[in-house]
């Protein structure tokens, strides 16, 4: 038995993705699954279980993507294909049974996928790093060591929190006797933001820092699996990191935080004062290209204070299960 699942070309979207997949993988226990994506998203699922092959979809001229995926499957049958992207590819795919992604501007992305195949309640998104990344993640963040980690990119200039209140933020947290007093702070970005990142990077001394700036997904996701604590853009880096289980807050602004904002039980929104709808009625439709900064509308105190309820609030829920 074999089933199709064709995801996005974005992490972001990727990893919000997971979540069914693994659901899919208890619905069908004997079936083998392959995972058509964007390049970026390879390493999403390249350690998934039963997943046996990657099919990759980097964006050609005239939809040959597509062509390229329909030339792929061509001559398979498949017991379902869940295509998340909602072309017209699962209708020209031998298969038993079709789940295709409709538009819907309203449910959380997660939501939305889930009721593409009817899982209530929606699974949370998860992350499979391999076991080598595992373990380098184990040498590099030991068992009791705790760690603050800090995404300060993301992959649009208008979705970023100003690079220094990050760096006044990390200060704030890591101080003596605040939350994280003698943690070690781990900053994490995409292949050749290191300078974008440096601000953040020299709040601590390199015996206290943790560099994953361009790191791949596999070692950044087992890294996030043993952090204390996750803050950072609207981006791929923030989904990755509530799917791998760490308390996450997730900083939005003139973005749709209810549809993409982190998801999961530790998860938490942190917003400019404006709702988007606020800031599209007041600046008009097109915002966007302002040149204003909206994400400068943020306090680190507001951010600050999330943190801290945050971590008291998992210092509580730890406590109780101890």
């Amino acid at each position: 038995m074999r089933i199709l699942f064709i995801a996005s070309n974005r992490i972001g979207d990727a990893v919000l993705s997971t979540g069914i997949l693994a659901g899919l993988m208890e619905r069908y226990p004997g079936a083998e699954f392959w995972v058509a994506c964007g390049p970026l998203a390879v390493d999403v699922f390249r350690h998934a279980p039963r997943v046996t092959r990657i099919i990759e979809m980097p964006k050609e001229k005239r939809g040959g993507h597509w062509l390229k995926l329909l030339k792929a499957v061509a001559f398979r049958r498949f017991e379902a294909v869940v295509d998340l992207r909602g072309s017209a590819t699962a209708w020209a795919t031998f298969a038993r049974k079709r789940h295709i992604l409709k538009p819907d501007h309203e449910l959380h992305r997660v939501e939305h996928n889930a009721g593409v195949v009817g899982m209530v309640p929606p699974p949370n998104p998860r992350v499979w790093p391999g076991e080598e990344a595992r373990r380098r993640a184990r040498d590099i963040i030991p068992d009791g060591m705790r760690v603050l980690a800090i995404g300060p990119t993301a992959a649009w200039p208008y979705k970023m929190w100003p690079v220094e209140r990050f760096a006044e933020l990390a200060r704030r947290l890591l101080a003596p006797g605040a939350p994280l007093d003698g943690a070690h702070l781990l900053v994490t970005g995409g292949p050749g933001e290191q300078e974008k990142c440096r601000p953040v990077l020299d709040v601590m001394p390199p015996e206290r820092r943790i560099d994953l700036i361009g790191a791949g997904i596999d070692e950044t996701a087992a890294a996030f699996e043993r952090v204390s604590l996750y803050v950072g853009n609207d981006s791929g880096l923030m989904h990755l990191a509530a799917a791998g289980g760490a308390p996450t807050i997730g900083l939005c602004g003139p973005t749709a935080d209810t549809i993409y904002s982190p998801w999961g039980p530790k998860a938490v929104t942190v917003r400019v004062p404006r709702s988007l709808e606020a800031i599209r009625a007041e600046e008009g439709e097109d915002f966007l290209y302002s040149g204003k900064n909206f994400m400068e509308d943020l306090a680190v105190d507001t951010v600050e204070q999330a943190a801290r309820d945050l971590l008291a609030k998992m210092a509580r829920e730890n406590g109780a299960r101890g």
